[in-house]
């Protein structure tokens, strides 16, 4: 006989947040988050959708005084040392200037940056550029991943990267495919990690949620960067428990905020069952309450019926 699948129940030990959710949205569906700088207004948009929260925080930020290779890449830019800089992030754009304002005057800095070429991934570089008096050369449409960023070279630089000294600003996790697929072309790298991404210095909530995920306690996860992804498989440590991991996401709903946090989610083949309309954490929690039920739903009539196809 067939068997409907149970999940189990939530210890409550592990309610990092006691709320009474609503009986809209999630629906009392138990949501897990890794959001660290928004953890506060994460929970509240959860509980407001009607879901029972379970956040805690998987990163910080280095201070920017450590930022040594961005303040190399100043040099080398100052120097007149740099052909074209990729930029991955507004937000990463600016950290870089505030960086360099440490050991040299802004009107330098982008008066340099006026003689190289820039290439924006996306709009939100570009519009800090512009903000600052500066116009990207090449901007990388969306959904503009590692990839789009590739073929857009490709397309605008026929003749490839040969000899080119090409600074990436980086985003947190190291893109090594993107680096790689530059490199092949022949580019000479200049990697600036702007902001590098550590653990928090107290692992325990973090580690409370990841087991509360692979013990089946937990029905929606939301990720909203790529790094607290990152942060979990390093915290499991242990390739049978991130394998035990990975089969807990197939059996829940795994929401990506957006192409960078799903690239992020599919390198360690762990599941994406949707993006929001908007790359905005609000607009996730909303659309992801409204479809979550329905996701859930159709996994588990799935598991039902390979159950039974195996009695």
């Amino acid at each position: 006989m067939c068997r409907p699948h149970l999940r189990k129940s939530t210890p409550t030990s592990l309610s990092l947040v006691a709320t009474s959710p609503s009986t809209n949205g999630f629906q009392g569906l138990r949501v897990a988050s890794l959001e660290s700088r928004l953890a506060s207004e994460m929970t509240r948009l959860i509980t407001h959708h009607g879901g029972v929260p379970l956040v805690a925080p998987s990163m910080q930020e280095r201070p920017l005084s450590e930022n040594s290779e961005a303040l190399q890449f100043g040099e080398a830019l100052i120097a007149g040392s740099i052909d074209m800089l990729l930029l991955l992030t507004g937000a990463g754009f600016r950290t870089l200037l505030e960086v360099l304002q440490l050991r040299f005057a802004l009107p330098t800095i982008l008066d340099s940056l006026k003689h190289i070429t820039l290439i924006a991934r996306g709009p939100k570089p570009g519009k800090v550029l512009k903000e600052f008096g500066l116009t990207p050369q090449i901007v990388v449409p969306e959904p503009n991943t590692w990839k789009d960023i590739l073929k857009t070279l490709d397309q605008h630089l026929p003749q490839g990267l040969q000899g080119i000294r090409l600074a990436v600003q980086e985003y947190g996790i190291r893109n090594d495919a993107l680096l790689s697929g530059l490199a092949q072309r022949g580019a000479q790298l200049i990697p600036v990690p702007v902001y590098r991404w550590t653990l928090p210095d107290d692992l325990e909530p973090l580690k409370h949620v990841l087991q509360a995920i692979s013990e089946g306690h937990v029905d929606v996860l939301l990720v909203t960067n790529a790094v607290q992804i990152d942060h979990a498989v390093r915290v499991w440590g242990e390739k049978n428990h991130v394998d035990h991991f990975r089969h807990a996401l197939q059996q829940m709903v795994v929401a990506s905020i957006g192409p960078v946090a799903s690239e992020g989610l599919r390198h360690f083949q762990f599941p994406v069952d949707m993006e929001p309309s908007h790359a905005k954490m609000g607009i996730l929690v909303k659309e992801t309450s409204q479809a979550a039920q329905a996701i859930l739903t159709g996994k588990r009539q799935t598991r039902q019926g390979e159950n039974c196809s195996h009695d």
